[in-house]
């Protein structure tokens, strides 16, 4: 399990540097303008039906499913060929409906601001089917404990984007933002080529060319198996996405706020992203195949010991980010982010709303965890439910707060919505399971120690930075 978690967590961790380069030379290069807003709606929308679609609901539903299927290469090719054809169906109505659907992302926008976005969302879009080729690869390299490609092919999307900025440097906005859309295609294709060449070395190729061939006769062999995985489905949607739909809602209505709100989310969602990426999400991933094998196989002890030796594991990680995020925020937003178009004024409010939604990582990257127990044993419907729960309570407090508190209120409401999924989430695993897990007086007193000195040594630390840096 820590050999999975390692190779998944420095992969996700490489990833994440080459997309804080990204950022640098973005924020450089454009600032925080509607320009900058512009490029990050257009690549909103299909990232996020990507994570949801793709990330979400696709690898929670089918690693279960795909593990007990009896007609695994059938079962397999059968699935992909039946969402290729609805995001095919998708990615023309958009071509089609192009305005319509940037309105819907950001209806905030003036119609002029929409017709400058509605291109690079056509453009962007076609990123959708692509990123979904490979999250269907990758769900197949994990089921056989592979993580290292999809760690790390991330950062061929970022590559991809630096290069198309740094080749665009003295251009207009306008120019470098057509640049980094196209950059955004060249990425997902050189993704999907990794993920070929490891399913080839893996001689996963062979299954899936016997389940395209065998496909038309046996069908009807895995009726059972697209039963069950049509039930989890729908309900992972929703249960597998409050994230994104958060940050998507954040978006929509900070396109009502001044020019940048949505560039100063953007920026702070990255930086709390990362935390929640190279520990909670790479942890996720490396144990989600185990746990649903232990559970399939009446195995319920081994796969809560796994639940466990995570859940301390991401609690020293974790409440070790937020503290360094929360006391460095200012510190943190100036080093990566202030230079260039990037000013003093946004770094200021990039920090007040990364703060905001530090607030929200621990409860968030620990929910993480538990809800693959409710994955795993095809409890979707309980897990869509506390996710609208969530999400409910999200949109509630991000209309209470956007007039108050602007956009750090949004990312506030963000985080008291992570509490949330994070309660109802352990009350459906179980409160003894939990507290079984958590009364551990050993790992109790480390843990306060290790939380303490991490307090004071970086307070004590930033008193020492202010002497030296003005923020």
């Amino acid at each position: 399990m820590i050999k999975n978690i390692f190779t998944n967590s420095f992969g996700i961790l490489f990833s994440r540097i080459t997309g804080f380069l990204r950022d640098f030379l973005q924020a450089s290069v454009l600032g925080a303008n509607i320009y900058t807003d512009i490029f990050i709606i257009a690549f909103k929308l299909p990232n996020l039906f990507r994570r949801i679609f793709g990330e979400g609901a696709f690898t929670q539903s089918f690693i279960p499913t795909f593990a007990k299927s009896k007609q695994k290469s059938i079962f397999a090719v059968s699935i992909y060929i039946r969402f290729f054809i609805i995001l095919l169906v998708l990615t023309i109505c958009v071509y089609i409906f192009s305005q319509e659907f940037t309105k819907l992302i950001a209806f905030g926008f003036s119609n002029q601001t929409i017709k400058l976005a509605s291109p690079l969302v056509i453009i962007n879009f076609n990123y959708l089917i692509l990123i979904f080729s490979v999250t269907f690869l990758a769900s197949l390299l994990q089921y056989k404990n592979h993580f290292a490609t999809t760690a790390f092919s991330t950062a061929l999307l970022n590559l991809s984007l630096i290069i198309a900025l740094l080749l665009s440097k003295n251009l207009t906005s306008k120019q470098i933002v057509y640049n980094m859309s196209y950059a955004v295609v060249i990425g997902g294709s050189l993704q999907l080529l990794a993920h070929l060449i490891a399913i080839k070395i893996l001689r996963l190729d062979r299954m899936l060319k016997v389940g395209f061939v065998s496909i038309i006769n046996k069908k009807n062999r895995i009726k059972d198996d697209i039963k069950r995985f049509n039930k989890g489905f729908i309900a992972s949607i929703v249960g597998g996405s409050t994230a994104q739909v958060s940050a998507f809602i954040d978006s929509i209505l900070a396109s009502f706020l001044v020019a940048g709100s949505i560039s100063y989310l953007y920026y702070a969602n990255r930086l709390f992203q990362f935390p929640l990426a190279i520990f909670a999400i790479a942890t996720g991933t490396a144990i989600f195949p185990k746990v649903a094998k232990y559970i399939n196989s009446n195995q319920e002890e081994k796969a809560k010991l796994m639940l466990k030796k995570s859940f301390w594991i991401l609690l020293f990680l974790l409440s070790f980010a937020t503290v360094i995020g929360v006391v460095f925020s200012k510190e943190i937003v100036w080093l990566l982010l202030q230079r260039g178009a990037f000013e003093a004024r946004d770094t200021i409010i990039t920090s007040q709303v990364l703060v905001m939604y530090m607030i929200g990582l621990l409860p968030f990257g620990i929910a993480k965890i538990f809800s693959l127990w409710l994955y795993s044993t095809h409890n979707q419907s309980i897990a869509a439910k506390i996710s609208v729960i969530s999400l409910v309570t999200n949109i509630v407090l991000s209309l209470s707060f956007i007039s108050f508190f602007k956009v750090v209120g949004l990312a506030l409401a963000s985080s008291l919505s992570g509490f949330v999924l994070f309660f109802l989430t352990i009350k459906y695993f179980g409160i003894k399971n939990f507290l079984d897990i958590l009364i551990d007086k050993k790992y109790i007193l480390i843990y306060v120690l290790f939380i303490s000195l991490t307090v004071i040594l970086s307070l004590s630390f930033k008193g020492f930075l202010s002497a030296y840096i003005q923020l």
